[in-house]
């Protein structure tokens, strides 16, 4: 018996590395699927609602994908317009840069030509070719998403009909009660989350905008974009007006340190306060999964992976939750919040 448990717990072991690479090496193909998987839980009941009123799936489907395509287009649009102005703004804050280096570093530690020798039009027009191919990348990846996302929608309203047809009754219920929890949770958690990220990248717009740092609609909307990956993306969006806000300013620090403070207050009004009371336990997740899966994820897909690390979590989770062999780790998983009542109780 001893012998078996140990064969199972390596097949496990090496089961989750040879998944682990298959996402990586398959990348291409499944992120745009997640993605669009994930996107049908906001627009499925869209299109759902639409059809028990008589609408065809397809006008549905195309008015779903109009919002969509309209979203990205004001988004590249935006990010368009930024590269141009900060490429035109580039020579003042490159003057400022080197007199703010020589300034706390000095002569001391590098010679008189150092910061002179440093072609950083070259580093810079690297940078935003490289820039450019993960824009070319993220089209390509977008068409995938949109693909995926169509044959998705228009299955969606027989989705459940299908699942009833091919599973016994018990084991169709159980599968039909997992995806109305996935898709209630999760629609949940993306809908407030988007609201809270909102009013994140409205009030860094608003403080950076009173203290005449440049740029200051585009760091809100940084903002906004990284206030869905938890813990450090906020602390990385705080990271790039500060440093701005001292170049630009320089010799003058107040701008600086007032951003840092605003930001801090910001941060620390809507992550410990207000998200706390809006968002209750709605995914029921422990903090050290978020930190995991955020590792995780983030290091398998990069950028993307971290921003979908915590619905990918609670999907695992809420699945786990209503399978009997997997509820030990369904429950280790949550926050533990649920059952102190009820432990008080006893």
């Amino acid at each position: 018996m001893k012998n078996i448990n140990i064969i199972i717990a390596c097949v496990s072991i090496l089961t989750l590395v040879a998944v682990g690479v298959v996402l990586k090496a398959a990348q291409s193909v499944i992120l745009p699927f997640v993605i669009a998987w994930l996107l049908s839980y906001i627009f499925g009941p869209v299109v759902r609602f639409m059809a028990k009123r008589r609408v065809p799936a397809a006008f549905s489907v195309i008015l779903v994908l109009s919002i969509l395509l309209g979203v990205c287009y004001v988004g590249i649009f935006f990010l368009n317009t930024r590269i141009v102005a900060f490429a035109a703004a580039y020579p003042r804050y490159y003057d400022q840069l080197i007199v703010l280096t020589k300034s706390f570093t000095g002569n001391a530690l590098f010679p008189p030509d150092f910061w002179d020798s440093i072609n950083w039009g070259e580093r810079i027009g690297k940078y935003l070719l490289s820039v450019s191919g993960s824009l070319v990348s993220l089209m390509s990846n977008l068409v995938l998403v949109v693909v995926f996302l169509v044959f998705m929608l228009l299955g969606s309203p027989f989705f459940e009909f299908k699942i009833k047809k091919a599973f016994s009754e018990g084991y169709g219920a159980m599968i039909t009660s997992i995806l109305k929890t996935i898709s209630s949770q999760i629609g949940r958690y993306l809908t407030l989350q988007f609201l809270i990220s909102m009013v994140t990248g409205f009030c860094v717009w608003l403080a950076l905008s009173y203290l005449r740092v440049d740029f200051a609609v585009t760091w809100g909307v940084v903002a906004f974009a990284l206030n869905f990956i938890p813990t450090i993306g906020s602390i990385v969006a705080s990271i790039p007006p500060i440093l701005l806000a001292l170049v630009q300013y320089y010799p003058n620090t107040f701008p600086a340190i007032g951003a840092a403070v605003a930001l801090v207050m910001i941060q620390l009004a809507i992550g410990n306060v207000i998200t706390p009371k809006v968002m209750g336990d709605s995914l029921d997740l422990s903090p050290v999964v978020i930190l995991v899966s955020l590792f995780f994820w983030g290091w398998l897909w990069g950028v993307v992976g971290a921003l979908l690390s915590v619905p990918i979590a609670a999907i695992i989770k809420i699945i786990c939750e209503n399978v009997d062999s997997l509820k030990v780790i369904g429950i280790m998983m949550g926050s533990g919040r649920p059952y102190r009542n009820e432990l008080e109780k006893v």
